[in-house]
């Protein structure tokens, strides 16, 4: 069975790029050229995969990708644009994106990232350097299935997109180890955001919301000022 893919695009020539080496590479393609109309067959299409740009006509693409996450729609997304700004590639993994590119962009590179994602999110696919053995971290009352791609606080599943979840499960297996912002960056990350750092806070924020921790008390997710994080067992 084909993985349909939604694209939301309002220029043309992208639309008519990507509808074709997508189908060629044996995808079946839907079209949205606005916003209101993406975020509709979003929420009403059985999706496997969005690509979504940021500045379309009637609503733009922040707003779709948070709309949808708040709605607990977590098909993929993976946001292309032509705004090269650190702070909007971290505003849009903030609103629950999985990945980040900018136009120009190489279809190759395109259909790469996508099937990476997806060999993640539908076959569970180890994340970063997790070993095949490690079926599962129990962590206070958190625990965590690398191989299912499912993480569970208080006996409730946690939402949790692509790099939430790889970046969970790399703190969950140095338990007790202080790791800083470029090894979580380089591990979770590899090169996508090299030089950037806050892409790390901004994901940690995300979980501690997730899983319920008072930001000036976290007792699992704990900050070590200009060093890094640890995750850690709660103190009885």
């Amino acid at each position: 069975m084909k993985n349909k893919i939604l694209v939301i695009d309002d220029e043309p020539s992208v639309v008519t790029l990507l509808q074709y080496n997508l189908s060629q590479a044996g995808f079946e393609v839907l079209i949205a050229m606005d916003g209101e109309e993406g975020k509709r067959l979003a929420e009403t299409e059985s999706l496997d995969f969005i690509l979504l740009d940021l500045m379309l006509p009637k609503l733009d693409g922040m707003e779709v990708c948070k709309q949808l996450r708040q709605q607990k729609i977590m098909t993929p997304i993976l946001i292309i644009t032509a705004k090269d700004d650190a702070l909007d590639k971290i505003l849009g993994l903030e609103f629950g994106a999985d990945d980040y590119m900018v136009k120009p962009f190489s279809t190759r590179e395109v259909i790469a990232r996508i099937k990476a994602i997806l060999r993640r999110t539908q076959n569970h696919t180890e994340p970063a350097d997790i070993k095949i053995d490690e079926k599962e971290f129990v962590i206070g009352e958190l625990v965590i299935y690398p191989m299912k791609f499912e993480a569970y606080f208080k006996g409730n599943l946690i939402e949790l997109t692509l790099k939430e979840f790889e970046l969970l499960v790399y703190l969950a297996k140095n338990k007790g180890r202080v790791q800083s912002r470029d090894e979580l960056l380089n591990a979770v990350w590899k090169n996508d955001f090299s030089s950037d750092t806050r892409i790390v806070d901004v994901h940690i924020s995300r979980l501690r919301e997730k899983i319920k921790e008072e930001t000036k008390k976290p007792v699992y997710i704990k900050t070590f000022r200009g060093v890094g994080y640890k995750l850690e067992e709660p103190k009885c």
